[in-house]
């Protein structure tokens, strides 16, 4: 996931930004506004319902176009307080924090980040100037994070008149989630099980070096789809965590390859990674997975090929601009007709199936 990774977290999953109102407005609007963030959080991040949610009331920030909140995930285990801004106009929401800057912006700002992100001394971190975005308040500004190995970009924002620095991430508040989430991902020519005319679609983005992606997997292949059987759709999306997993790539490359090779070898490969995940590192990987690859059936030649080509790693970087377009920021993450799911909570993945099920009749 990179430098960037985990820096605006909520309930475990992402970040948020909050909208509030205008100061002095009546206080069933700011009822209203806070009632919608919440809402939208929890679509947005597939925060459940037995996580607490408080959002609390709306204020003025340091800059008059805007006002802030905090907004406290509590899951009974540990309560998350996450700093949130929100348009006067109530359409964007801003997970993250607003600070004033001085003469020298850049370095401010700059050093905010490196605050923010916990960035070390020997990584270098630079600051774009200023460009228009498609937020009226704001002007988007690029930072670029290099090791020395990779350059890593995101960009941040500058309110236009120079004076806020503002280090979070902005949302849409009027945006429909669930039809974004949809259009976003694709289907199509993808490992799956179930028939295209199943009511449900679940699309698992997953990390076979992730162990809670590997019972979720059990739970897939033992439990979900045995009981729903044609009503249910899985789709399976490779999403791995490279920047934190030494050998999850090399076998998403595997795993893509067998797809690639023979469709109907996908999951009992990605089967065999999973339940063997104790005993694979980065030195064994390769050998590993053209044996797995010869258990189901795939040529061992052709496979190899196809691993030290890498032929399949397109189809994997899809998948990572795909689940970073819909919010995915850890695994295993799952949609359900469009709703996110974030882990492994079974009791939440049926429930959702069930009411998926109950609206498409």
């Amino acid at each position: 996931m990179g430098i960037w990774a985990g820096a605006l977290l909520v309930a475990g999953s992402a970040a948020w930004i909050g909208m509030a109102v205008q100061p002095g407005s009546p206080a069933g609007n700011d009822a209203a506004a806070r009632d919608k963030i919440e809402r939208f959080v929890r679509a947005k991040f597939g925060v459940p319902d037995s996580t607490k949610l408080t959002v609390d009331p709306l204020e003025p920030s340091l800059h008059p176009g805007f006002l802030k909140t905090t907004i406290t995930s509590d899951d009974g285990k540990q309560k998350r307080p996450n700093p949130a801004l929100v348009t006067k106009d109530y359409r964007y929401l801003i997970l993250g924090n607003m600070y004033a800057v001085g003469s020298d912006r850049q370095g401010e700002m700059v050093q905010r980040v490196r605050e923010q992100f916990k960035i070390p001394a020997n990584v270098t971190v630079s600051a774009a100037s200023p460009r228009a975005s498609p937020y009226a308040d704001l002007m988007a500004t690029a930072f670029t994070v290099d090791d020395g190995k990779q350059k890593q970009t995101q960009d941040f924002y500058v309110t236009k008149d120079n004076r806020f620095f503002v280090l979070g991430t902005v949302f849409n508040l009027t945006a429909d989630v669930k039809r974004d989430v949809l259009k976003t991902l694709s289907t199509v020519n993808q490992p799956t099980q179930g028939p295209v005319t199943a009511p449900v679609t679940l699309v698992e983005f997953g990390d076979l070096q992730c162990p809670t992606c590997a019972r979720l997997h059990e739970f897939l292949e033992g439990n979900l789809i045995p009981k729903y059987g044609d009503k249910v759709r899985v789709v399976y999306k490779d999403f791995p965590l490279f920047a934190i997993h030494d050998w999850t790539l090399t076998a998403s490359v595997a795993n893509q390859c067998a797809y690639q090779i023979n469709p109907e070898t996908y999951v009992p490969f990605r089967t065999l990674i999973f339940k063997n995940q104790t005993i694979i590192n980065a030195t064994n990987v390769r050998d590993l997975m053209l044996s797995y690859g010869e258990q189901v059936g795939l040529d061992r030649l052709r496979l190899a090929a196809c691993i030290d080509s890498k032929a399949s790693l397109p189809r994997l970087e899809a998948n990572l601009r795909e689940g970073q377009a819909v919010g995915v920021v850890s695994t295993p993450t799952s949609f359900i007709n469009g709703k996110m799911v974030v882990g492994m909570p079974s009791e939440d993945i049926l429930k959702a199936v069930d009411e998926a099920l109950r609206a498409a009749r």
